[in-house]
């Protein structure tokens, strides 16, 4: 029996994390997966293909679930988890 893979296992199953900012899906995109140049709103720069990352959109979207997925962005990992909240 092969052994599991649990970064291919956990990849592709988003998550829902809340802060300051909104209510967030969080999935994490793998490099064997990412195949695609996207810019990162973090940072402004490249999130090239090969690099893993996070795919975020907001699951509290004015205009529901599905507008918030189209809205989706490519995250660097860090700069997602280092960014700074929009208090209102």
């Amino acid at each position: 029996m092969p052994e599991l893979d649990l970064e291919r296992a956990r990849a592709g199953i988003a998550r829902r994390e809340s802060a300051p900012d909104g209510v967030w899906m969080v999935r994490t995109m793998t490099a064997r997966k990412a195949e695609k140049a996207y810019i990162c709103p973090g940072c402004s720069t490249a999130v090239l293909p090969g690099i893993a990352h996070l795919v975020v959109w907001a699951d509290d979207h004015l205009f529901g679930e599905a507008a918030g997925l189209a809205e989706r962005r490519h995250w660097h990992t860090n700069c997602w988890t280092s960014r700074n909240f929009r208090y209102r």
